[in-house]
């Protein structure tokens, strides 16, 4: 469209209609008067996984730590495995929020709300295995600051648990902001439109939210700075909260862990296993509620290309680890990865590579890149890969350290895996019922990023 098209009354009245079309094909997944079935089905699948989750916490914490397959020497096992992954999980959100929109790339606006609430449910599920770790998490108020006239209470900041209370809560803090507050001009349109149609509940509890937004030329002016902003304190987050993940590991003595490599090593890593997690959930949406005109395949397609190259990241640092324990020369480093790839682990080491190597090599395809349902998969076992990642370095490490009359195998018991299963459940199911109660597409960026929007500015 022309700009003299899109200033005459009939390209206004064209930019109208599209606009139109992308509210009603947004909102009405939240006025559907009764849910998909698919969608019933999988809320009632990832409601059952939450209630294992719930059942195995309970008795985890009414009987004790020891329910876990957690030894002496493997101290650290699934928990912190499934802390450290669902950390990654959950910083594709940002990226995509933060850092593509700082970069201006047009095309996140079409995935960017459910990445972000991705973020907040996957960090949610991350905090629980932490606080559960310690044994007794009814004290996990001893890991705030605050006044009190016992010095022995006050938070040890030389212990790695601190420093995950700080980044985590800070990254918890600013997801959830800039998750909510790009949402309040949509729950705006959400407001109105129920007025319109006359429900009067759901008018109430979307006007509350959307903190009397009028859409006025002074609230746009304001949201936009604060976007901005939120934004640009966003972006070290997406490198710094990982980071810090990986300093756990690094700052000890452990062969295997003892490395300068690992921060860049997992921000490269917790990029690519959270784009695999928007496709992975983000596909089958897509297809049951009829979005594909709105994510479209060109999106799908620069996600891939983006796990393609944070794959092949992980990949140089998987080599990388391997070169510097033998130019290292010490020892037992140089054991600890000979352990990892032809030890007593070798399955889950050679699933980890098989995964996160050799899997996204696929998408240099574009054959590969438009085939959706090939694409779920490949996400899923880039997924499982990422799982096995962490796996590799926390319990391989741990089980074959320095003393061999201290080694030992590691073995989950069904309440580890019950945990596991369900912060899956509860992460689905939280983010089933914001797919259909909020809006899931950020319709105004939509809007703003659509040739009509562009072309009544004299553009392009």
């Amino acid at each position: 469209m022309s700009t003299a098209e899109a200033t005459s009354p009939d390209g206004r009245g064209k930019a109208r209609e599209v606009f139109r079309n992308i509210t009603r094909d947004v909102a009405w997944v939240a006025e559907a008067p009764k849910p998909h079935k698919l969608w019933l089905a999988a809320l009632g699948i990832a409601v059952a996984m939450f209630g294992i989750g719930i059942y195995s916490i309970f008795v985890l914490v009414t009987t004790g730590i020891g329910v876990w397959g957690n030894s002496n020497t493997v101290c650290w096992a699934w928990d912190i495995t499934n802390f450290v992954w669902w950390i990654g999980i959950g910083h594709a959100g940002t990226l995509i929020s933060a850092v593509l929109y700082l970069t201006r790339q047009h095309w996140r606006v079409s995935i960017n709300r459910a990445a972000e609430a991705m973020t907040i449910f996957a960090v949610m599920a991350a905090g629980l295995f932490p606080l559960l770790h310690t044994g007794r998490p009814w004290f996990a108020w001893w890991m705030i600051p605050h006044p009190n006239d016992m010095g022995s209470m006050w938070p040890q900041f030389r212990s790695p648990l601190m420093w995950d209370v700080f980044a985590v809560s800070t990254y918890m803090t600013t997801s959830i902001l800039f998750w909510y507050m790009g949402m309040v001009p949509d729950l705006a349109t959400f407001r109105d439109r129920n007025v319109a149609r006359g429900n009067k509940l759901k008018a109430i509890l979307y006007g509350v939210f959307s903190l009397g937004w009028r859409g006025s030329a002074r609230q746009w002016h304001r949201y936009e700075r604060a976007y901005l902003i939120l934004a640009g304190l966003a972006t070290p987050l997406v490198f710094s909260v990982h980071s810090v993940v990986s300093f756990d590991f690094a700052t000890s003595q452990l062969p295997g862990w003892h490395t300068t490599i690992f921060p860049p090593y997992f921000v490269a890593g917790a990029i690519f296993s959270g784009f695999a997690m928007v496709l992975t959930l983000m596909l089958p949406l897509r297809y049951l509620f009829n979005l594909q005109h709105i994510i479209t395949q060109q999106h799908i397609g620069s996600m891939c290309k983006i796990m393609l190259g944070t794959g092949m990241m992980v990949g140089l640092a998987y080599g990388t680890e391997f070169f510097i324990a033998w130019y290292s020369g010490n020892p037992y480093e140089k054991f600890a990865f000979i352990s990892r790839a032809f030890g007593p682990f070798w399955w889950a080491y050679f699933a980890m590579v098989s995964c996160n190597v050799l899997v996204p090599q696929f998408f240099w395809s574009k054959w590969v890149r438009e085939n959706n349902v090939l694409i779920w998969i490949l996400c899923i076992f880039i997924n499982i890969g990422m799982w096995f990642e962490r796996f590799v370095i926390i319990a391989t490490s741990l089980a074959r350290s320095f003393l061999p009359s201290a080694w030992s195998y590691y073995h989950p018991t069904r309440y580890d895996v019950g945990v596991f299963v369900g912060t899956i459940g509860m992460f689905l199911m939280f983010f089933l019922l914001f797919f259909r109660f909020l809006p899931v597409i950020a319709m105004s960026e939509v809007k703003g990023a659509t040739p009509e929007a562009h072309a009544g500015k004299g553009g392009h």
